[in-house]
């Protein structure tokens, strides 16, 4: 069943419980569409789509920035430096899976805490204007997007 419809969260702001669904649905189908995926296909694009090593690397990275400006903060060199390397090679299978688990989970606790979504933030070197509200439906709709391409990549790569 999709998180959405199984009445989780139900303390949660419904903002915060939409991403909050959004999470669990990742990790659900992640689960579900990684089980046996080829070892020696993680960093290989097929028909031109990226890797899925990278989407999962982007999905960690992504949730972990977007979430550092939704909170007031800056991104922070490491951060920077990770955002430059999501293309590498590297990880394996379930080291890029327990870093999209780590990071949704960490995302999870520091938004929580998060309730004034009008509150301004600004995004990246050129400062874009945003709001907490507008970041937090971005960390969401962002992160399906990429889990999308994730499964794509997984159905290609198996077929």
């Amino acid at each position: 069943m999709e998180p959405w419809l199984s009445g989780t969260v139900p303390h949660a702001d419904p903002v915060i419980r939409a991403v909050l669904h959004s999470f669990q649905q990742v990790r659900q189908d992640l689960e579900k569409f990684t089980t046996g995926f080829p070892a020696a296909k993680l960093w290989e694009s097929i028909d031109g789509v990226p890797p899925l090593g990278f989407h999962l690397r982007h999905i960690a990275g992504s949730v972990e920035r977007l979430t550092a400006y939704a909170v007031g903060d800056e991104l922070t060199e490491q951060q920077l430096a990770a955002l430059r390397r999501e293309s590498e090679v590297g990880e394996d299978l379930a080291g890029l899976l327990a870093a999209v688990d780590a990071s949704l989970s960490a995302s999870g606790k520091a938004i929580s805490t998060l309730t004034d979504f009008t509150v301004p933030r600004f995004v990246g070197r050129q400062r874009l204007p945003t709001t907490v509200g507008g970041l937090l439906v971005h960390l969401a709709e962002h992160t399906q997007r990429h889990l999308g391409q994730a499964i794509l990549t997984c159905k290609l790569a198996m077929k």
